[in-house]
């Protein structure tokens, strides 16, 4: 045991409990299982099961209040033995943890660069500034960041850009193990495809091993060679990956590998997945009369930015670099209709969504919703508009106040609008706990978003989106943080609600399975321009643009012999 790289065993972790005389909830429980030098391990498992804390223990993030019992060595050492400046050695120079929020990472107040050159300063303190420089430039060369963005700052870059950033920051250092809690949630498949590529490129080069969390099954079964499955706290199911996808022991692997793979079913094929008591299938496309009329219509519309530069800058150079985020879009979005817009990180889907909502203003164009130009209208028009057409996040936690509760948020936009008194309000919230799913509502009326999980967060967000009956929902990646079972039964929601309220939706996703499955129409965007419009079928049985061809290559397939 002690030969290998990294072993954890009989791992036990329990957070700290308000009462004393009560006995520990495990939130990992008795887990044990050994990485050797260059191989690849996926752990896999639904939000909640303990794969966070099980690699954030492993490296002694967790507070000291943690209860924590069992073995973990690295190279045969103890790492709960480590002193404080081995400790601060083995963090990023044996091992570096890549998180799933970038922005946990990231220092608002510091450029990139900075980010870059102070971590390998800070291990590596005979380098000078010009080495430190170029070893960071060829790193975020590497993860297909540009030298014209080491001056920026986090804000100024999209939140797969983020992700890119700490990824690049866990591989400067070239630690022999690199635990990576869910890296490329918010990356498209191009950009995940190739990251995971260079982490396993360095793997087998460096002898470096991984430790992929992720809740992907198509990814972790392409780039690792065994598969752990975690399942309240335990490791239910470990295996060669092959043998995991063919040969599913545990009834839990069955489930997750069937939510998982009803969501990639192809015309023709079995897509109907049993979640709980209902049954989620997908839904034939909605016809579009050629005589409708959009309920949106978007004609040449722009965002460009123009990057700040320094005063030499200006002085000396006559061109001023512009960030075409939106760069003429024409598309029309008609009601009932669900449209799927796809392409990679920092391509300008999450920047047309919100200029769509006139968060913030487009530099060109026309943004026409229900026959209105929203583009000449004042701020107090606009936002009396919004009300018919709402947005949901691709993280709930961020998009919630924490010190509200769940009805309060809930309730919020009827107060805003002026469309309820406090009585009619709570009613009202009460009814769409129950639509969303989230009983007996009234103890969730009560709990606060900390209290809940990736899921049941995500249902407060479109309940809290639909509460003032929109005729549009906006949905920036609602699913790409959540887990394939979770996944699946958030879809289902979505599918119903759509059904209920008479909804039109406009799905903004990296994730490819997923806009096939419930998208009647998708747009390619990339570089701020949409390449293909189409519908479903067509795009990805017959891609015509060279970039849509790209993508559906770049997309991990799942296949299981038997399930």
């Amino acid at each position: 045991m002690s030969e290998s790289l990294f072993c954890v065993e009989n791992l036990r972790v329990a957070y700290p409990s308000r009462r004393s005389d009560s006995m520990p909830s495990w939130a990992v429980d008795d887990v044990s299982f050994t990485l050797e030098p260059g191989e690849r391990l996926g752990l896999v498992g639904e939000s909640g099961c303990g794969k966070s804390t099980l690699g954030r223990a492993a490296m002694r993030l967790l507070p000291a209040s943690t209860r924590i019992e069992g073995r973990v060595t690295f190279a045969g050492q103890s790492v709960f033995d480590l002193t404080p400046p081995q400790l601060r050695r083995f963090r990023g120079e044996a091992v570096a943890l890549i998180f799933q929020d970038p922005m946990t990472r990231l220092d608002p107040l510091m450029t990139i660069g900075k980010h870059c050159v102070e971590t390998l300063k800070a291990h590596q303190p005979q380098l000078s500034q010009r080495q430190a420089k170029e070893k960071a430039l060829s790193t975020l060369e590497a993860v297909k960041i540009p030298a014209s963005r080491w001056s920026q700052y986090p804000h100024e870059f999209s939140g797969g850009m983020r992700q890119r950033v700490a990824i690049a920051l866990a591989l400067l250092l070239n630690p022999k193990l690199i635990v990576a809690d869910e890296p490329t949630t918010s990356l498209d498949v191009t950009v995940a495809a190739q990251i995971l590529q260079e982490l396993t490129r360095l793997c087998n080069e460096r002898e470096m091993a991984l430790l992929l969390i992720s809740h992907d099954l198509a990814m972790v079964g392409e780039y690792c060679d065994r598969i752990a499955v975690m399942y309240g706290g335990k490791m239910v199911e470990t295996g060669a990956a092959k043998s995991i996808f063919s040969r599913p022991q545990h009834e839990y692997t069955r489930s997750l590998l069937a939510a998982a793979l009803h969501l990639r079913a192809k015309e023709g094929e079995s897509g109907t997945v049993g979640l709980g008591e209902k049954a989620f299938s997908p839904q034939p496309p909605v016809p579009l009369p050629q005589s409708q009329v959009p309920i949106l219509q978007l004609t040449d519309l722009q965002q460009h930015y123009t990057l700040e530069s320094n005063f030499f800058t200006q002085m000396f150079s006559k061109e001023v670099p512009v960030i075409k985020a939106v760069d003429g879009i024409n598309l029309a979005l008609y009601p009932g209709e669900i449209l799927g817009l796809v392409g990679e990180s920092g391509c300008g889907k999450s920047t047309l969504s919100r200029t769509i909502l006139q968060l913030i203003r487009p530099t060109g164009g026309k943004v026409e919703f229900l026959g209105k130009n929203l583009t000449q209208m004042s701020q107090e028009s606009v936002r009396a508009t919004r009300r018919e057409m709402q947005m949901v996040f691709q993280d709930p936690h961020a998009c919630l106040n924490p010190l509200m509760t769940v009805g309060q948020s809930i309730a919020d936009p009827l107060f805003i609008h002026k469309l309820a008194t406090p009585d009619e309000a709570k009613a009202q919230v009460m009814q769409m706990l129950e639509r969303v799913g989230l009983t007996p509502t009234t103890e969730y009326y009560q709990r606060y978003p900390s209290d809940l999980s990736g899921g049941q967060q995500q249902r407060v967000a479109i309940a809290r989106a639909l509460i003032t009956r929109p005729k549009l929902l906006i949905c920036d990646e609602p699913v790409s943080m959540l887990d394939a079972s979770v996944q699946s039964q958030v879809l289902a929601l979505m599918l119903e609600l759509k059904r209920d309220f008479d909804l039109t939706y406009l799905f903004i996703t990296h994730d490819l399975s997923v806009a096939r499955f419930l998208c009647d129409r998708i747009a390619v965007m990339n570089s701020g321009c949409i390449v293909e419009l189409g519908s479903t079928e067509d795009i990805f049985t017959n891609p015509q643009h060279p970039y849509t061809q790209t993508l559906l290559q770049a997309a991990p397939l799942l296949v299981s012999q038997q399930i």
